[in-house]
């Protein structure tokens, strides 16, 4: 078996979901041009397709990862085409603002459904085919998992759940020679940023626009890519993320008091206001509905 250096990604097989755009679409372009060679899956055929076209005609498909034939089905074409796989990127993910009292439960299922259960079929598919002593998974979880703002209670449920799925996947493929990272972003330069936290009530609670600022899209894609090389345990972006981890308790802390004033006025708006996911979701069953 081929034993890759520590400090290059050249030669890596790498499966990416979500890779459409934002984080997934800049990563394969990166790993890409340092020597990988990637295989993408996502919801949006023309942008795979022109992502695919700028990673020399890679490998892609259209997939839901809430559907998990769907996705048994996918993972084990691409990595035919690729002829293996090293690294799974589970990457794909969607947001949308939910008042836990009076919101859509649809909202809730259709966000777990993605970012909790697409991330595990993705999990169990590509599963086997890195559990090699080269192999790697990594969970793209969020400050969200660690620091809960109102609003956002599906979106950092799920996150959390990605974190716990990561740390145990872990624990479970450790005998087999690979290795579970899981990444850790607050708020980045991607239209889910500027769609998630772009809304009349998000607005109202914290009067900008995101509450710790932007951060710039490639700092993030350099600290994945390092990571993918290493084989790390966690990658975090900014860098001030490992910082605030660890110190969690407090962190929230001070999000609740910093936060509280604009909640009220915010609820009401949130239940009015026809906010959008942050990527167009497909037709699929709501998961927590009992037949008639």
């Amino acid at each position: 078996m081929k034993l890759f250096s520590a400090a290059s990604v050249a030669g890596r097989k790498v499966l990416i979901t979500g890779a459409a755009r934002g984080i997934g679409a800049a990563l394969a372009r990166q790993l890409h041009a340092h020597g990988a060679r990637v295989a993408l899956l996502g919801l949006e055929p023309e942008l795979l397709a022109e992502v695919a076209a700028d990673c020399g005609d890679a490998p892609w498909r259209y997939c839901d990862v809430g559907d998990a034939e769907q996705v048994a089905r996918v993972v084990q074409t691409l990595v035919g085409e690729l002829g293996g796989l090293d690294v799974v990127v589970a990457n794909a993910g969607i947001a949308r603002q939910l008042p836990l009292l009076g919101g859509d439960t649809a909202v809730m299922e259709q966000t777990l459904a993605v970012n909790v259960l697409g991330v595990y079929y993705t999990l169990r598919a590509a599963g086997p085919h890195i559990s090699h002593a080269n192999g790697y998974a990594l969970l793209v979880s969020s400050l969200a998992a660690a620091v809960n703002l109102p609003l956002v209670g599906a979106y950092s449920a799920a996150k959390a759940a990605v974190e716990v799925l990561g740390n145990t996947l872990r624990i479970e493929v450790k005998h087999t020679g690979a290795k579970v990272g899981v990444a850790y972003f607050a708020e980045l330069d991607t239209d889910m940023t500027s769609r998630g936290f772009g809304t009349d009530a998000a607005r109202a609670i914290i009067g900008r626009a995101t509450v710790s600022g932007v951060a710039p899209l490639g700092p993030a894609i350099d600290a994945v890519e390092k990571a993918i090389a290493r084989r790390s345990r966690q990658v975090v972006s900014p860098w001030w993320v490992a910082y605030v981890l660890p110190a969690r308790p407090i962190a929230q802390r001070v999000i609740d008091l910093a936060l509280r004033r604009g909640v009220p006025r915010a609820l009401e708006i949130a239940r009015q206001e026809a906010a959008p996911f942050t990527t167009d979701q497909p037709d699929r069953p709501r998961k927590m509905e009992r037949p008639v």
